[in-house]
């Protein structure tokens, strides 16, 4: 094994992307600040800060769509240690970590009869030296704990042969490491060579549409107000007429204005009312470069475009989704397999070779779920490829296009 880099270079690569990681965080909690460019709203608005969950949909709609089933060739019984981890909610949660951070980790460690506890740990409190040809980490560092103020109280520095656990105020605890990898797994979202821990959903071109939204929705709640009570303007009116009150003459519904001295009649007008026409379709605008960019619809945004769609349609309308859902099924497979080779490792307390793991496949249940139109073609398709090629399709199959899982599959 290489040199390492330390624990102290980790906490300073951590610190470097922790910043990035909790700005996308506060766009998912719909937490983020409003960048005001512009100077025409007046000082009594600026209390006014819009709200848009367009990022939260954009992370929540593909993490829905990706369901991981089960590991299929269960040699070494891995489903078992997510059934014991609690695997509906540790899944769901290290996906859509992911998807929000572009990377999660997962810290695996032995309880007190040894068997493998799995705790997702997201982007902004883990870091690490991955191998660009495993995708597992050389050496990682993970915060597991902070105090009120987000201080660390418990830290964690992995390498393949232990685990340090610094707590504050005591000695650190050592820990040997039966696998020949440290017990740090990264599950990666969209990595690729320049960025190996991946991208994040919520991409630059996702927050800047939000700001510009949320700029349009500030500048259309100001303009409601001078929508909801043009001007109004009086001609003619005599200097030694009593002054009006503005604020009642405006919700009155009857205004008696008396002839002057002259008997000259005041002249009553209002401005022309403004249209918050421009505003909707700006949003409208701003919602399908959203739309473009995250692989969604209008519909998904709240602009509905058409009555309701069959599974068919939708599948179509969501075909860019699809895809997106498939490419994050293959990396999160590889980093759920990975985690399930080392947690065996520490089950068995043994030093597996990782080839031995190349024959259990990650599965995942279908994408978009077929409705009962659907599935009457599926079962004619079916049989069709089961008449040309005998049991071609078996239960197996048939689960990853229905999600449906047979009487006697159990």
């Amino acid at each position: 094994m290489s040199e390492y880099k330390g624990m102290a270079y980790l906490k300073k690569k951590l610190s470097s992307k922790t910043l990035r990681v909790n700005v996308r965080y506060d766009y998912y909690h719909m937490k983020n600040k409003l960048t005001d460019m512009g100077k025409m709203i007046p000082p009594s608005y600026n209390w006014m800060r819009p709200v848009l969950g367009w990022c939260a949909k954009a992370v929540d709609t593909l993490a829905d769509r990706i369901v991981f089933d089960s590991f299929e060739d269960n040699t070494f019984y891995v489903n078992e240690i997510f059934d014991n981890n609690n695997r509906d909610v540790f899944f769901d949660s290290a996906i859509l970590s992911a998807l929000v951070s572009s990377c999660c980790f997962v810290y695996i460690s032995a309880d007190e009869t040894g068997y493998p506890r799995l705790q997702v740990i997201d982007g902004s409190n883990a870091t690490g030296i991955i191998d660009p040809i495993t995708n597992m980490l050389r050496e990682g560092y993970a915060v597991l704990d902070r105090d009120n103020n987000f201080n660390p109280t418990i830290e964690a520095y992995f390498t393949a042969e232990q685990t340090e656990i610094y707590r504050r105020g005591y000695d650190v605890e050592i820990y040997d490491n039966p696998a020949p990898y440290p017990l740090l797994v990264p599950i990666i979202y969209r990595p690729d060579a320049v960025r190996p821990f991946g991208h994040s959903r919520i991409s630059r071109a996702c927050m800047e549409l939000v700001q510009e939204a949320m700029r349009t929705l500030r500048r259309s709640e100001v303009s409601a107000e001078f929508y909801s009570f043009p001007q109004k303007y009086i001609l003619g009116l005599s200097d030694d007429a009593e002054k009006m009150d503005k604020w009642g003459a405006t919700m009155s519904s009857l205004l008696t204005i008396t002839k002057d001295d002259d008997g000259g009649n005041p002249t009553v007008g209002q401005f022309q009312q403004q249209s918050m026409s421009p505003y909707s379709e700006q949003l409208k605008s701003i919602a399908s470069l959203f739309a473009g960019e995250t692989g969604l619809t209008l519909d998904d945004l709240g602009f509905a475009t058409s009555n309701p769609a069959s599974c068919e349609a939708i599948r179509a309308a969501h075909e860019n989704l699809r895809l997106t859902a498939r490419k994050a099924q293959r990396t999160f497979g590889s980093g759920f397999l990975n985690v399930a080779y080392l947690a065996a490792c520490v089950r068995d307390n043994t030093a597996y070779m990782r080839y031995a793991f190349s024959d259990i496949k990650p599965q995942w249940l279908p994408i978009f779920e077929p409705d009962s139109a659907a599935l009457s073609g599926v079962g004619d398709a079916i049989l069709k490829i089961n008449q040309a090629v005998p049991d071609y399709l078996g239960a197996k199959g048939i689960r990853q296009l229905t999600g449906i899982e047979g009487e006697n599959n159990g």
